[in-house]
């Protein structure tokens, strides 16, 4: 009984994204198809396809993980500790004071391979 209930849920969620997709896909085709209306309605068009579209998606059980994800990583976020400005000025010097000793050592490395092969050549 639970595997039949599984299934028809499925299916339900399978229609609901294909709807979704249908919304979002049918205000698109309806900027493009309505040409004689105004700028500002089709995009309206386009922005209400979308909207219904989201809506329509985030009922489904893919919808609901994805907001159950989104929200999840609300939280995590406010557990980041950020770096101070001195912290994010010190890397970046180290960054690029790294970066120019490392241009300048592959400068001198080509310039010794090219005097070399230069001398092999001729």
């Amino acid at each position: 009984m639970a595997t039949e209930t599984e299934s028809q849920s499925g299916v339900l969620d399978i229609i609901k994204l294909l709807i979704a997709a249908g919304l979002i896909v049918g205000g698109l085709y309806g900027y493009y198809y309505l040409i004689e209306w105004s700028l500002p309605l089709r995009a309206l068009l386009v922005l209400g396809g979308l909207i219904v579209g989201i809506g329509v998606a985030m009922t489904s059980v893919q919808g609901q993980r994805l907001w159950a994800f989104i929200q999840g990583s609300r939280v995590e976020i406010r557990k980041v500790v950020w770096p101070t400005k001195q912290e994010t000025t010190q890397t970046a010097i180290a960054v690029f004071v790294f970066t120019f000793i490392m241009a300048m050592f592959f400068w001198g490395l080509d310039s010794a391979l090219l005097a070399l092969t230069r001398w092999l050549v001729g």
